[in-house]
């Protein structure tokens, strides 16, 4: 029996029918995972998220495995909707010195009121917080859309709508947000030594593509790479002092 899941649904004031209905599967799967089955990875984050709470609090002996794959590669989840929210939240969260964004147009990370606050609290705390996104009238903006068969136009009107959200950013000392140019292989979410790196593949929405939890632990190594890669757009891009 896995009493802290059963807890946890007490305490959320949820029944096993409720979280069936949310994950999309049979009121008995829940019943057996209530009774110790160990549910497949995308289920067991779906549930943590719904539950507000961590994978390792519901199931430690699973998180216990896959905890740490080596000493930089932290964890590798196959598509980036696959990475619990409250990863997102902890990853920004932990930051002490460095925050930065860097992606097309992040919009799942804009639409989280919660996390701009957070980002927000985080710069005014003395944090910096760079935030990288596309030049919305750049040529490989309108590329990428075409790339994730959205379209052009839908893919520069994602990026303006994410400015917009970013909007609480603006003015505050330590954050600041520039538009770049580049061709993007990868889309980085740091937080000081910590990385969210999620792949692109072509013809495959950001959301559908890998991400990679990296840890800088020397120069050599991954997670240097892209933290040089950052820096690199971040020189080029221009400074946005308005977002609209």
């Amino acid at each position: 029996m896995n009493e802290t899941l059963r807890h946890a649904l007490i305490n959320a004031r949820l029944q096993p029918a409720d979280v069936a209905a949310h994950l999309g599967v049979d009121p008995k799967t829940v019943h057996r995972w209530l009774r110790g089955r160990i549910p497949y990875p995308r289920h067991r984050w779906a549930i943590a998220d719904l539950l507000k709470t961590e994978e390792a609090e519901l199931w430690p002996e699973v998180t216990q495995q896959q905890r740490a794959l080596t000493d930089e590669v932290q964890a590798i989840y196959p598509h980036r909707w696959a990475v619990p929210r409250a990863t997102w939240r902890q990853l920004f969260q932990a930051a002490t010195s460095e925050i930065g964004i860097l992606a097309y147009s992040g919009l799942f990370l804009a639409e989280d009121t919660g996390l701009i606050r957070l980002l927000v609290k985080k710069a005014e705390a003395g944090v910096r917080v760079r935030v990288l996104l596309g030049d919305p009238d750049a040529p490989s903006v309108a590329a990428r859309g075409v790339d994730e068969a959205i379209g052009a136009d839908v893919m520069a009107a994602r990026v303006r709508n994410a400015l917009a959200l970013y909007q609480p950013l603006v003015g505050i000392e330590n954050a600041e947000t520039r538009l770049h140019q580049t061709v993007l292989y990868n889309s980085i979410y740091r937080a000081d030594t910590e990385l969210l790196v999620n792949s692109h593949a072509y013809g495959t929405p950001a959301a559908e593509a890998p991400v990679i939890h990296l840890r800088a632990i020397e120069q050599e190594a991954a997670a240097a790479t892209y933290l040089a890669s950052f820096e690199h757009v971040w020189a080029s891009a221009q400074r946005c002092t308005q977002q609209n």
